[in-house]
This record gives C-alpha cells, structure tokens and sequence, in this order.
C-alpha cells in the first residue's frame, strides 16, 4: 500500500484522492482531470499518474489490466478477484495486518467491467 503523498504538485492533488476517484470508475488521465483536478502537467503528473492507474493492488502488485481480464473471464466478485489476481489479499507492508484497501476498486471494476 502507498503511503498518502502529493502527486500532482500544482493542484495539490494527493494520492488516496487519485485512488478514490479510479474507485468510482476513473480510468485515464483525463477523467482523473475532470473528477478530482490533476493538472496532468506538473512533474508529479508526468511521472506517477500512469502507474497509479495502471495498478490495483500495490500490496501483491496487481495491475489493472490483470483484474480487469479476471472480471472478464468470469471472476464476478472481490473473493473471486482476490483467488485469481491475489488483488485484495495483501498485509499492508508497515502494520503487518491484513490490507484489503483495493477492494473497493476491484468491486468498481466488477460493476463497470473495465
């Protein structure tokens, strides 16, 4: 799990923002713009906006694309991601407790499909 930092500098758009706005179904740059504000121009933008939409699951480093072909291939709920993906069964690196901070992304992605 990503600790909670500024990612676009000149909006002053922090991270946990960037994620909630993906979990009510931002997928791109430019709905990450319109939803939450990034500038997608400053150097934080540039260098991190396109990892971080790129990813799920930072704890068993689980991408978009691997959860979204799970959903695709039949996986309809968190439970049946997580067996697949390992998305959603992670311990968070720092407490050592069970993470599971992804699952209301991965239950996004089941209800839009992408």
């Amino acid at each position: 799990m990503a600790k909670n930092r500024v990612i676009c500098t000149q909006n002053n758009v922090d991270y946990l923002s960037i994620r909630m706005a993906m979990a009510s179904g931002a997928r791109t740059v430019d709905e990450l713009v319109k939803s939450v504000g990034v500038c997608s121009e400053c150097e934080g933008c540039k260098s991190e906006l396109n990892a971080i939409l790129s990813s799920v699951c930072g704890c068993k480093e689980v991408s978009l694309e691997a959860v979204v072909n799970a959903v695709k291939n039949g996986a309809d709920t968190v439970e049946k991601v997580g067996e697949i993906t390992g998305a959603g069964t992670g311990v968070d690196k720092e407490t050592g407790e069970e993470c599971g901070k992804c699952k209301v992304l991965i239950q996004n992605i089941i209800d839009l499909g992408r």
